[in-house]
């Protein structure tokens, strides 16, 4: 998703960054102090260390969420962090700012649904982090949405994510340390939920990957992606696309395989990406059979819905014609 078509797709954007941009004048004109609240930092204070920079991403998001009395529900603030993951233009936060909390839901909708056009296989396993935003969320929860959406901004979410390059946008994974920052200390225990360290993957994807090592990956324990995202840059290091090839990831916790999904988006690892919830002890060939079988069954979904939506526009067209040479 570019900025090209946010903007297209959100109206009244340049209204709202005038708007903001004359209240930014107005804010600079007072007396500031000498240090601004955490809360209120517009760059990270670990530019040079992308996993430290998305910890502090994540540790203030969490703060924020349970200081407005977000509630218990992790999917609420990881699938808005997520959504916010898809902007690839970073300008548009000025806009995202002059949001009030009704309007939210409306927004996050249009943006799972533009990614669900694109890769409606991944966001199909993404959908533990988007089903909230039809529940109608109340006052209060849509007010810790807003001020979690804040809080990343003025953290630098997009410093790490709103990156045209994927080898750039995909030096961190900041879903990871907010899923299990979110996540009790006795049902991490209990899932046996640890993720692997990045400097531990991005070792052994230095140790493993070469240029002559098979056409596919397979992970049987994803988590949230994070060997996914160290092999495919140890790929680009190698000047190889992971484009081509094929990776298989599954874990049996819905809320990581629905991360690890918009992590495969964000990091660009290709078409070929199939990545499911299920246990890989349960099955001969780990599931991956049945996975497949489901991708292609919603990739198919897919194309029907836009045929039919073709279709449709098609006839209104020839309608809009037709009365044209009537009259």
């Amino acid at each position: 998703m570019n900025g090209v078509v946010q903007f297209d797709l959100f109206g009244e954007v340049e209204q709202k960054l005038d708007e903001r941009a004359k209240q930014r004048e107005e804010e600079a004109a007072k007396p500031t102090p000498r240090t601004a609240p955490a809360s209120r930092r517009t760059r990270c204070a670990f530019p040079d260390d992308p996993h430290r920079h998305a910890g502090e991403v994540a540790e203030n998001v969490i703060a924020a969420w349970f200081s407005h009395y977000g509630g218990s529900r992790m999917d609420v603030p990881i699938g808005t962090v997520a959504a916010l993951s898809f902007f690839r233009e970073p300008l548009v936060s000025d806009w995202l700012l002059t949001l009030e909390p009704a309007q939210l839901p409306p927004l996050l909708r249009e943006i799972w649904g533009v990614q669900w056009m694109a890769r409606p296989d991944l966001i199909e396993v993404a959908r533990p982090l988007h089903d909230w935003v039809e529940e109608s969320p109340d006052e209060y929860q849509l007010r810790a949405v807003q001020a979690v959406i804040h809080t990343a901004i003025y953290n630098g979410l997009f410093d790490l994510t709103a990156r045209d390059d994927p080898y750039d946008r995909s030096q961190a994974d900041v879903l990871s340390p907010l899923l299990t920052g979110l996540r009790h200390k006795s049902d991490k225990k209990w899932r046996g939920e640890y993720h692997t360290p990045p400097c531990v993957s991005d070792l052994m994807a230095h140790i493993l990957v070469d240029t002559d090592h098979g056409s596919s990956i397979r992970e049987p324990a994803i988590g949230s992606g994070g060997m996914f995202r160290s092999v495919a840059q140890r790929l680009r290091e190698h000047s190889l696309n992971p484009h081509d090839y094929t990776w298989f990831g599954n874990d049996i916790d819905r809320l990581s395989t629905a991360c690890a999904a918009v992590n495969a988006i964000l990091w660009d690892l290709g078409p070929r990406t199939v990545i499911w919830c299920g246990d890989s002890l349960a099955s001969r060939d780990g599931g991956v059979s049945q996975a497949l079988a489901e991708r292609a069954a919603v990739i198919e979904h897919r194309n029907n819905v836009v045929g039919k939506a073709r279709m449709v526009a098609a006839i209104r067209q020839a309608e809009r014609l037709l009365t044209g040479a009537a009259e």
